[in-house]
């Protein structure tokens, strides 16, 4: 049986193309993961229920996404002490994404919500990984190889460039 360590959370559906960024990243890293819709306005009681289960039903994680008011992030960080982070969302009612992300940044004192840009996902996955690396070394030389791998790409661009500064050649 599967045993999931992050929680990848959504307020609609149509927030899954976005979201399916951060799952692709846990699935490159071996993560287990589950990819569910939890509306912090239309099912509180399921957004409740959801947040007081995840840490008994294995998660470490809590990768949260919304749009528009974007009060998902913020309710699940109130409500477990698992770290939550927030995927502000550019949708179709939102004002550029701008309000999401605002609304997930300025959470009051005591209820952090780490946030990545809008429509980060990528990003968010990546943070996931890291924040179980601190206690698992397999991901941890993972996480390792893959900013190695970052370095050679940017050094390949550069080596085909025609002028390099001198400290570099």
């Amino acid at each position: 049986m599967k045993k999931n360590k992050v929680g990848i959370i959504m307020g609609s559906s149509s927030d899954s193309e976005i979201m399916s960024a951060a799952a692709k990243v846990l699935d490159q890293f071996g993560v287990e993961h589950e990819f569910t819709v939890v509306s912090a306005h239309r099912s509180p009681e399921w957004m409740f229920e959801y947040a007081k289960s995840a840490e008994s039903r294995g998660l470490k994680v809590i990768i949260a996404g919304a749009g528009g008011a974007a009060h998902l992030p913020g309710m699940m960080a109130a409500l477990t002490v698992l770290p939550v982070i927030g995927v502000p969302i550019k949708s179709s009612n939102s004002i550029d994404g701008w309000d999401s992300l605002l609304s997930i940044v300025q959470m009051p004192n005591d209820v952090p919500v780490a946030t990545v840009a809008v429509n980060g996902a990528h990003n968010a996955g990546i943070l996931a990984i890291e924040m179980l690396a601190i206690h698992d070394k397999a991901l941890k030389e993972k996480l390792i190889d893959l900013k190695k791998r970052n370095t050679e790409k940017v050094r390949q661009q550069n080596s085909s460039l025609n002028e390099r500064p001198a400290n570099l050649k």
